[in-house]
């Protein structure tokens, strides 16, 4: 069965009952469970609101009746799906007009002026947005700042009275098996009140660039995002943001934002209207045990630099393509997506030491935080650049025919005009090229971190990685669709011919 991460704001159908506390088993002492949780919902319930947004949808191509097809004029056919469509809609088949559609989440009161926090995607593209409070007091919402990047968004409402507030908590000390509560809206219900237990922290689920999600087993459904997860003490540690699910309900896997990183975007929100991230300005790729090896990096650990923005802070540190990032700040990379969230909470413009893996050993540089552009788009490894002019090689222990770039192969191959590297020209089918995905077209920018400008520098590169022992020789390679880096397997084999 296909499970899907699904955000939380929208309201329909039933919920589930919540799971039993599992026992705890060994030697190892656990905090008891309270014996009610009664005192602490009612101390928090008035400072959760229930949201509403408001979207007018125009008529459109997401807003239309049914199409009628298109026959020659005059056809007989015309005239009958014509009549067909007047005798079944009221305004002959033509598009509706615009309506009104409403989405339901959850948020909270931070301050007691009517500052409230809740998820971007409950209130993205609405009109009308109004906040409910648990009393049913319905306030209009003015909105102050969101951001898509952390699902994150502040709204401004006035009251007669000073609200009740919840105070935050510091996620960090929140430990796997700690107890949580998550109030909300589920369903449009209004208030209601689930228990559950840290499950998992740092969880990545692809669902931005800054992912590090605390996930629990507290009952979350459709219409509690933007709700807060509470710790014992009543603080808030998480927002509560999507769940894991194969129908739509929960299943015990639900997924907050920390309260850390919710807290700093909050209050930039309130102060600028807009996140302020720290930029470094680099392309990344995961580092896999195959490119440790062809680096001769231990262990498939950092980030992998696949290109370098043009005049932004890593460039002017001197990180260029090649480049495993091991350190940032102080702090260990150790996978890829952890990078982006470390950069992007260091404050902008701060001067910090940076530990790259080059030519294997460790290098120690200085990169001074930018902040990220608003038209930046997070770090990935696709990058269009790349490929210089003519002799042929032919590697066939990996299965590639390799030419310098001509102009004549820079037509037939549409590369781009300031294309640098070498060409290839044909992939054997069964060979450790094909295996990684190459193919006719492809250009070799790199190999084992050095620049090739013609075939036999492809070839020396090898040779100096088989020399070197290397189970695999690492590639920067520009394709179709950007650059990437790609170890290739030099393992032998014998039953192959040359090709």
């Amino acid at each position: 069965m296909r499970l899907t991460i699904l955000r939380t704001c929208r309201a329909a159908a039933l919920a589930l009952p919540l799971m039993a506390a599992p026992v705890l088993l060994g030697a190892a002492q656990a905090r008891p469970a309270p014996e009610s949780f009664a005192d602490l919902a009612a101390r928090l319930l008035p400072g959760v609101v229930n949201v509403s947004s408001v979207q007018t949808l125009k008529a459109g191509a997401d807003n239309q009746g049914p199409d009628i097809p298109v026959f020659p004029p005059g056809s007989p056919f015309e005239q009958f799906f014509k009549d067909f469509m007047q005798r079944n809609h009221p305004n002959g088949g033509a598009p509706p007009p615009a309506r009104r559609a409403q989405a339901l989440g959850s948020g909270f009161i931070i301050d007691p002026s009517g500052i409230v926090v809740t998820n971007n995607h409950v209130i993205a593209g609405a009109d009308e947005i109004t906040v409910i409070l648990q009393d049913g007091t319905s306030l209009k919402a003015t909105l102050i700042g969101h951001d898509e990047r952390a699902d994150l968004a502040v709204l401004q409402v006035h009251s007669d009275k000073p609200l009740t507030a919840v105070p935050w908590g510091d996620s960090q000390k929140e430990r796997v098996g700690d107890w949580v509560l998550a109030i909300g809206n589920p369903f449009g219900l209004g208030g209601s009140v689930t228990a559950g237990i840290v499950s998992a922290r740092g969880r990545n689920i692809d669902a931005g660039p800054y992912d590090n999600f605390i996930q629990t087993d507290a009952a979350i459904n459709k219409g509690n995002s933007g709700g807060p997860l509470f710790n014992m003490d009543g603080q808030v540690i998480g927002i509560n943001t999507a769940i894991y699910s194969p129908s739509g309900g929960s299943i015990g896997i639900g997924f907050s934002i920390p309260s850390d990183m919710a807290r700093t975007v909050v209050d930039q929100l309130r102060k600028y209207g807009h996140a302020r991230r720290g930029w470094l300005g680099v392309r990344i790729q995961e580092v896999t045990q195959d490119i440790a090896d062809s680096v001769g990096l231990k262990e498939a650990t950092g980030a992998m630099v696949a290109g370098v923005t043009e005049g932004g802070p890593a460039a002017k540190a001197r990180l260029r393509s090649g480049d495993i990032i091991l350190k940032f700040n102080g702090r260990d990379i150790k996978q890829m997506h952890n990078l982006p969230r470390i950069v992007a909470e260091t404050e902008i413009g701060r001067e910090v030491p940076v530990v790259v893996w080059r030519g294997g050993k460790q290098v120690d540089l200085t990169a001074t935080v930018g902040e990220l552009p608003e038209d930046i788009k997070t770090a990935s490894a696709k990058t269009p650049e790349q490929p210089a002019a003519p002799a042929t090689v032919d590697l066939s222990d990996l299965g590639i025919k390799l030419i310098e770039i001509t102009p004549q192969t820079r037509e037939k191959y549409r590369l781009a005009q300031d294309a640098k590297g070498v060409l290839i020209t044909a992939v054997d089918g069964a060979s450790p090229a094909a295996d990684r995905g190459l193919k006719a077209g492809d250009v070799i920018v790199e190999v084992q971190q050095h620049e090739v400008h013609s075939p036999a520098d492809v070839r020396d590169g090898v040779a100096q990685a088989r020399k070197a022992d290397r189970k695999s020789v690492l590639m920067l390679i520009q394709t179709s669709e950007g650059m990437r880096w790609v170890p290739i397997s030099l393992a032998a084999n014998p039953d192959r011919k040359p090709g």
